[in-house]
């Protein structure tokens, strides 16, 4: 599935204090962040839409098949 970058602004002091903390208790800031989005769309979007929006992320696209190229013919003339 198709990921995005998401942007929020927050205390610059804070940050690096959670960071801190985080990192004493070997603990990724980003993977934690991530668990908390996925905490967020498991509470507030409805199972039926998340069951399709997993049934469409597991689909796997079959790349379309190519169309030969017609193979030009040798016009050179050789005198």
């Amino acid at each position: 599935m198709k990921k995005t970058s998401v942007s929020i602004m927050y205390e610059d002091e804070k940050l690096n204090a959670v960071k801190m903390y985080m990192e004493q208790r070997d603990l990724d800031f980003k993977e934690e962040l991530e668990k908390s989005v996925d905490t967020l769309y498991a509470k507030y979007v409805p199972a039926n839409v998340r069951e399709f929006i997993d049934m469409k992320g597991s689909q796997v696209k079959t790349p379309k098949p190519k169309k030969p190229k017609p193979q030009e013919e040798n016009t050179e003339v050789v005198t």
